[in-house]
């Protein structure tokens, strides 16, 4: 009997979720799922395939993971602006975190050309492919939450500039829904580069 009750109760809670909620959600499951599979062929591959040829990591896959991580901190930034009703700063983190995504991703391009500079090739041995296809799956992922960074940041700007459009904006559980589901998105991204970026370091 409990047992009913409890998944009552988790439907429940499912069918109050907005639908944007729910979509996020299930993407997430489903992207999750996908790195998953990923991450364990990639370590069945054989991580220690690349030891001992004098490989190291990227020094742009480095620079990348400290500009994630600071942009985990600048996401974070935008929900308790928010809570402030300090819309500068929260359009200022927004832009950040933006930028910051932007910065990633073009130093994962270049951490690509570190690899082949090294002789590691999407050709090449297994573990050597994966880098190649679990980076840019991520980036894939990445762009998603960096193309709606860059509609809410137009659109606030422009609700900023109307008071009625910016009480509205401020007062709007649907726009706080917007910005906690785009910083939930954005950090799920942070924690499985960390997680491939663990990976990537113990295969060389």
């Amino acid at each position: 009997m409990s047992n009913s009750s409890s998944q009552l109760t988790w439907f429940q809670k499912l069918e109050r979720m907005h639908p944007y909620e729910t979509l996020l959600y299930l993407g997430m499951i489903g992207s999750g799922l996908i790195f998953l599979f990923l991450v364990v062929a990639f370590v069945f591959s054989g991580l220690n395939q690349l030891e001992g040829f004098n490989h190291h990591i990227p020094v742009a896959f480095l620079i990348s993971t400290l500009l994630l991580i600071l942009s985990g901190y600048t996401a974070t930034k935008m929900r308790l602006y928010f809570i402030e009703e300090r819309t500068d700063k929260l359009i200022n983190s927004l832009r950040n975190t933006l930028w910051l995504g932007i910065l990633f991703t073009g130093l994962q391009i270049v951490g690509w050309y570190e690899l082949d500079a090294m002789g590691i090739d999407f050709q090449g041995i297994p573990s050597g492919s994966f880098l190649y296809l679990l980076t840019g799956i991520h980036i894939f992922h990445l762009l998603g939450a960096m193309i709606f960074a860059i509609i809410l940041l137009i659109e606030m700007k422009k609700k900023q500039q109307d008071e009625i459009q910016h009480l509205i904006l401020l007062t709007n559980p649907f726009e706080k829904m917007r910005i906690r589901l785009f910083t939930v998105y954005w950090h799920f991204m942070d924690l499985i580069w960390l997680i491939l970026f663990v990976l990537f370091i113990l295969s060389f």
